[in-house]
């Protein structure tokens, strides 16, 4: 297992070693466990075409409106 530093605030400090003392662990157990469940909720699950594959082409309107600059005639007004 390696070792890293890290820099917390001190009330976030206090909070881990009083969550730490009340479960019988040590602070690293408790960050490592905090760590782990924040990444297994933040995986990157692909891009956001993979994310967003069920909405893509759900959207009907002119096939050239990102090319065609009369669609921006009024655009604005």
């Amino acid at each position: 297992m390696k070792t890293i530093a890290i820099k917390v605030p001190d009330d976030l400090l206090a909070a881990i070693q009083c969550a730490a003392k009340k479960r019988g662990e040590t602070s690293s157990a408790v960050m490592r466990e905090a760590l782990q469940e924040f990444l297994s909720k933040n995986q990157n699950t692909g891009s956001c075409l993979d994310l967003a594959r069920d909405l893509a082409g759900c959207v009907q309107g002119p096939p050239d409106l990102s090319t065609n600059p009369a669609h921006m005639d009024h655009y604005g007004r």
